[in-house]
């Protein structure tokens, strides 16, 4: 039957395109000499199918033929963007318990998906213009960190994440090779959590897509992603009255007094919040020269090619698009005297008019940044040392809105409208590196990159980076210097609305930084240490305000971590000291400690992998940072002083081959002691508790908090498949 319909295909061709069919059939006839020397997928072709080697029918019904069939790995792999290094994807069970948002010295306001704040300082990445908001960084994908991966096989990986309070957080991953120089990628997180308290709801959408292309010849790479984040995060303003969280008659946290409740408006959702929303492109491509040398399996059906690379050129393209919104729908004019006096006609009673018994403030940030880049490589096939010189220059648009503009009519009078305030900078840069990286143990790694703005409002900003390190065989080393010079960020220089205008300058402020870290795996061992030199630092001050700190200070750390292990009991040690300058303005713990001790074994023949045990994560008393609402940030404050008890979770993670999954008992301190304190909030004046609003009575200044949840339990699992 096959050749039936193959004889009246060729008679039909035959027929419609004459003298075409001699070229089909020689094509036909030939097809076995013309293809055996090609690729037919890529760089990794399978051997054609002929009548000599295709595989034959079984007639034996009572047998099969499966005793030659390979059921290979998956091989799954990903890099990083210019970096050839190569990962891959986490499966162990060690630590799989721990949120990954809070990792490793975090703490968010209580609620996941709240702002977070780093307990181990590390100033904010502040180089070229920028918008300035960075409280909900950890939930972000950024496009510049994206994973390209590699895969034989197509790989998907599934997240879940159930706690106490409807706490949720679910994600989803597919990368699939579309050939095998040619993969894309896809990554999904939904997060949402109303919380223990009163209107602290979180709701969050995180994706991102990447895919990357190199030509068979490996002349021609490219690299494109996209990127979308979303925060919402209602703003409760903390617990006015912290000797609630103490109270007997305050077991139910939803009924402690928060500083921006409004039953009026809801009782689940709050008037205040703020949005963070960001949309970023990114293309990189490259062409590189140099010797190619095509290699052939033993009977010649299959090649691959091999490229020794001498010079290339690399182009990349980043687009972006940011959001941030600030909105009070029902505002009280005390919650503001600190930016700008202005009386509010309902006064927080729940209703609001638009424009009028509202407070918005919006800014928007969009950028192009485009680059070019000559590369060369010197040394060994595997072990180049790559260097590269470019120019780039970039376009930064920031608009605040709405804000009153004076305007003159027709008579001319002048009369108040609103409107948008927009800021427009070109820029120009100069970029340069130097890198080898240790791809094997015994080599040496090191590097050196520089960028310098020689045009625009960022003129003289420059940021250094030098590195070198070793791989031995069961150790490894890193030291490096940092320099940085870097100007204030938009959101610090203007604040904007229809109240108000207010506008900062401030000198570039400089951060140096020296680093050395070694881990030794025979022992179990790593540390490190860590020594900044900030001047001109930038920060939000204790009155709420953006400022300047002048005075050159430095801030010193260092931490260690050891594993023990004694038959199937693991004890994971990790240590953290820090030390700054006296009255430098930053808020940070002397001493951190984490400590892990589990019992972890497999079972039934490696099938099930068990890990089971208890953590304890502790700080030294110390000022605790401020979060102000209204700016979205955290600030400097010393007048608050906590000395919290240590936090406990006990937890049981287990794995069957691609399946992991946890539970887990968490804040089991709040058993004993219920008023961890985390930060401090913005201070309230003439507050009415809700004893006070229904009896009548006289409200009362507080300075709110920010406290830990109660003790919940959280289940939650990760399911990767191979197709």
């Amino acid at each position: 039957m096959p050749q039936y319909f193959l004889g009246q295909t060729l008679i039909y061709i035959f027929q419609k395109k004459n003298g075409v069919c001699l070229l089909l059939l020689c094509l036909l006839f030939c097809g076995k000499g013309v293809f055996a020397q090609s690729s037919l997928s890529g760089g990794n072709p399978s051997q054609l199918n002929t009548i000599a080697n295709a595989p034959q029918r079984d007639t034996n019904a009572n047998k099969t033929n499966t005793a030659k069939w390979k059921d290979e790995d998956a091989k799954i792999s990903y890099e990083k963007l210019n970096s050839a290094r190569e990962y891959y994807p986490d499966t162990s069970l060690h630590g799989f318990q721990r949120l990954s948002y809070t990792q490793p010295w975090y703490n968010d306001l209580g609620n996941l998906g709240s702002p977070v704040y780093n307990l181990m300082f590390t100033p904010e990445d502040r180089l070229g213009p920028s918008l300035g908001y960075h409280v909900f960084d950890v939930y972000r994908f950024n496009v510049d960190s994206l994973p390209f991966y590699s895969t034989t096989r197509p790989y998907s990986v599934f997240n879940y994440l159930l706690g106490s309070k409807l706490e949720q957080t679910a994600g989803i991953m597919h990368t699939q090779n579309i050939k095998p120089n040619w993969n894309f990628a896809a990554e999904y997180h939904k997060t949402t959590s109303p919380g223990f308290y009163k209107t602290e709801r979180n709701n969050h959408d995180n994706a991102f897509f990447s895919t990357n292309y190199k030509s068979l010849n490996k002349h021609y790479t490219l690299y494109a992603g996209m990127v979308y984040n979303n925060e919402q995060h209602d703003e409760n303003g903390g617990v006015v009255i912290p000797a609630q969280l103490d109270s007997a008659g305050f077991l139910d946290r939803k009924i402690v007094d928060a500083a921006y409740e409004n039953d009026n408006y809801s009782q689940t959702r709050s008037t205040v919040s703020n949005v963070q929303r960001d949309f970023t492109v990114l293309l990189q491509h490259s062409y590189t020269w140099g010797r190619t040398d095509t290699t052939y399996n033993s009977d010649s059906t299959q090649y691959s090619y091999r490229l020794i690379p001498r010079f290339s050129i690399t182009h990349k393209m980043e687009v972006s698009t940011e959001k941030h919104t600030y909105k009070d729908l029902s505002p009280d004019s005390l919650r503001y005297t600190t930016l700008f006096a202005q009386t509010f006609v309902n006064n927080g009673s729940g209703f609001y008019t638009v424009g009028t018994d509202s407070v918005v403030t919006q800014q928007k940030w969009f950028w192009i940044d485009n680059k070019f880049l000559l590369n060369g490589f010197v040394g060994k096939e595997g072990h180049e040392l790559k260097f590269s010189a470019g120019i780039g220059s970039r376009y930064d648009q920031f608009t605040s809105l709405p804000v009153s503009n004076q305007i003159l009519d027709s008579l001319p009078k002048v009369v108040y409208s609103l409107g948008r305030d927009q800021s427009r900078i070109l820029s120009n840069y100069l970029e340069g590196e130097l890198k080898k990286d240790a791809l094997k143990p015994g080599e040496w790694e090191y590097g050196a990159n520089g960028k310098f703005f020689f045009t625009g409002q960022d003129a003289g900003n420059f940021l250094l980076n030098l590195l070198v390190g070793k791989e031995f065989k069961s150790s490894s080393f890193v030291a490096g210097f940092r320099e940085q010079l870097n100007s204030a960020p938009y959101s610090y220089t203007n604040y904007e609305n229809q109240f108000t205008k207010q506008f900062f300058s401030f000198n570039n402020e400089s951060v140096s930084q020296l680093y050395a870290t070694l881990a030794i795996s025979k022992l179990r061992l790593s540390g490190g240490v860590r020594s900044y030199v900030i001047g001109n630092y930038i920060y939000i001050n204790d009155s709420e305000k953006p400022a300047q700190y002048t005075i050159p200070f430095t801030l010193s750390q260092g931490w260690v971590r050891k594993v023990f292990r004694l038959a199937g009991f693991v004890l994971d040690n990790e240590l953290v000291y820090q030390q700054t300058t006296a009255n430098a303005p930053v808020n940070v713990p002397a001493l951190m400690g984490r400590h892990q001790l589990s019992y972890e074994q497999a079972m039934f023949k490696h099938s099930l992998k068990i890990s089971a045990g208890i953590e304890v994560r502790y700080n030294t008393a110390y000022h605790p940072a401020g979060y102000d609402a209204l700016l979205n940030r955290f600030f400097y404050q010393n007048t608050t002083y906590v000395g919290n008890s240590p936090v406990a979770s006990v937890f049981v993670n287990f794995r069957i081959k691609r399946f992991r999954a946890f539970v887990m008992g968490d804040q089991l301190q709040e058993f004993f002691v219920r008023n961890t304190i985390l930060f401090t909030g913005t201070p309230v004046t003439n507050f009415l508790t809700s004893e006070q609003k229904y009896y009548g009575g006289t409200g009362a200044n507080y300075t709110p908090v920010y406290a830990a949840p109660d003790a919940l339990i959280r289940f939650g699992f990760t399911w990767a498949l191979v197709n």
